[in-house]
Order: structure tokens, then sequence, then C-alpha cells
């Protein structure tokens, strides 16, 4: 899943470890999710979608789309 955390973390002038703390999670798991290692659970994507104000759609999309 392809994601826009690190270009909407940038804007917020937010660290990896910033971030991490405002969702309560490591620092690690930041990083894996934003180069894709990692697909964050649901709750964890709401969570992320609230901190930044925008819907899920508009952080998270597919690598591909199904029919």
């Amino acid at each position: 899943m392809k994601n826009r955390i690190r270009e909407l973390r940038a804007t917020q002038g937010w660290s990896q470890a910033d971030l991490a703390e405002r969702l309560d999670v490591s620092r690690q798991s930041v990083n894996a999710i934003e180069t894709g290692r990692y697909d964050p659970s649901l709750p964890l994507a709401f969570a992320i979608s609230r901190l930044f104000g925008l819907p899920v759609e508009a952080i998270f999309t597919p690598d591909q789309e199904t029919a």
C-alpha cells in the first residue's frame, strides 16, 4: 500500500519520532509504514487520518486496483 505520510509529516515539520509520539507507536513503525514495509492496522490508519485531518483514502492508496 502506498501512502503520503512522509510528505504530510514534512509539511508539519515533524520528525518520524514526533509523529510516532503523537500516534503512540515506535519510530521504527512510522519508518516501516512510510517505506511500505508495513501496512498499518485499521485503527492506526484512522488515527493517522484524524491527526492529519484527511480521509484515509487521501493518505493511503492500494498498490494496484482490484476489480
